[in-house]
């Protein structure tokens, strides 16, 4: 197996991995907590998670050929 395939692999059992830890963490929570914030400057768990996930699609969406910036 090469370098880059090893490489991969490793990273995508990370990948796993974390979010498996954050599965389990989220399940914990009742629908309620995970809507509830502080105060009207903080935000929920909910929307923490949508803006992590957007980020996460923007940031590797044809990484290999741009810098990872995109609308």
């Amino acid at each position: 197996m090469s370098i880059g395939s090893e490489y991969l692999k490793a990273v995508m059992e990370r990948f796993k991995s974390v979010k498996s830890l954050g599965d389990k963490t989220i399940n914990q929570l009742s629908e309620e907590e995970i809507h509830w914030s502080y105060n009207s400057e903080s935000n929920s768990v909910a929307i923490l998670v949508k803006h992590v996930s957007g980020n996460m699609v923007s940031r590797w969406t044809d990484f290999l050929h741009s810098d990872g910036g995109k609308e």
